[in-house]
């Protein structure tokens, strides 16, 4: 069969079957007495199968390996096409965000198309002064658009740059928070604790709150202690438990009980020390101190509590306001253990000398 015949035949062109018995790939078995190509049956079953092996996306080199070597088995060759293909994935999906973050920036110009791959580029360095730099400043003192920023504060491991990223992110005004609750729900721990902080530093953001509230449900502590001081500083009560939880669990106690302390003080305190937050408060409920209270008093209770919990409570009742708060920490100063009633008796004197200034001028209290 010559070389017209078969290109008919086959959909492949004669100048590619040229091409093959250049590269050794597909030799024609035989020559006419007039010099031309002449293709057995066994040769055009073999362009079938360097075609079908092309579709799957192996290189012309690719395929004369897998065709000659003996040793070069299907299973192989499989493995190496899935590798191939998702490392043209994951190339192709780069270069999608890319495109993609150009879009969104809204470009008039070639010169706004440069400079968010500028952006890009100083973004992904492998440089974290050059990350921060970027985030800090941007090319000729530009600004980075807030997709960017929400992309890279989700994978930045340098706690400087992640710093840099979320104070840059805070200050954008871009509508990130639904990009940011998606790494709150990743596989990655660490990504989840980036998203949760990051949306933490945004108390104003639509969404910033509903994000956090779902966080508190997170099976690892840190991201759970983070969306629980963020609410709690927003006066929102559901972050109650989870604070107490800090406290027993000596995670960042000092600053959990410091919340429970603001979220025990009656709205109208809390309006004037704090400002109000947009509607995110819970409203005046004179019950709430009551509930906090309770929620540290029951965990002082509990027979199996480790003293350096007990000592971590009775530090938190020094946080809350009212009488009844002071009353518990008189009785703690003597308890059977030393070092609580040490603590709880210099905490009941601190307390005693506040008194007069907190009710000066208030006669009911």
């Amino acid at each position: 069969m010559l070389i017209g015949e078969v290109a008919r035949r086959s959909g492949v062109s004669a100048r590619m079957l040229r091409h093959y018995d250049a590269l050794g790939l597909v030799r024609p078995t035989g020559r006419t007495t007039g010099g031309y190509r002449e293709y057995s049956a066994e040769d055009v079953r073999r362009i079938f199968h360097v075609e079908s092996l092309r579709s799957l996306g192996l290189s012309l080199k690719q395929i004369g390996r897998a065709l000659e070597d003996p040793a070069f088995t299907p299973s192989a060759l499989v493995s190496d096409l899935i590798r191939w293909t998702e490392d043209r994935l994951d190339r192709e999906r780069e270069l999608l965000d890319r495109l993609r973050a150009i879009d969104a920036s809204a470009p008039a110009g070639w010169q706004d198309v440069l400079r968010v791959v500028e952006l890009m580029q100083g973004l992904n360095s492998a440089s974290a002064a050059r990350r921060q730099q970027t985030v800090l400043a941007g090319p000729d003192g530009g600004s980075v658009p807030a997709e960017l920023l929400a992309d890279a504060v989700l994978t930045e491991a340098d706690p400087i740059v992640a710093g840099a990223l979320r104070w840059a992110l805070a200050r954008s005004g871009g509508d990130v928070v639904a990009t940011l609750a998606a790494g709150v729900r990743a596989e990655d721990v660490a990504v989840r604790r980036r998203a949760v902080q990051a949306i933490a530093a945004m108390p104003e953001a639509p969404g910033a709150t509903a994000a956090l509230a779902e966080a508190l449900g997170d099976p690892d502590a840190t991201v759970r202690g983070h969306a629980a001081l963020a609410l709690g500083r927003r006066g929102v009560h559901a972050a109650v438990p989870a604070l107490v939880r800090m406290v027993v669990e000596g995670l960042n106690d000092v600053d959990a009980a410091e919340v429970l302390g603001t979220l025990s003080q009656d709205q109208k305190d809390q309006d004037r020390h704090q400002g109000q937050e947009h509607g995110q408060g819970q409203g005046q409920d004179p019950a709430r101190a009551d509930r906090i209270l309770t929620a540290l008093t029951d965990e002082l209770a509990r027979p199996t509590a480790d003293p350096a919990v007990r000592i971590r409570l009775t530090q938190a009742l020094l946080e809350l306001p009212g009488t009844t708060a002071r009353e518990i920490l008189r009785q703690l100063a003597h308890d059977e253990d030393p070092a609580v009633a040490l603590i709880a008796s210099a905490f009941s004197g601190v307390l005693d000398e506040r008194v007069p200034q907190e009710t000066q001028g208030d006669p009911g209290a």
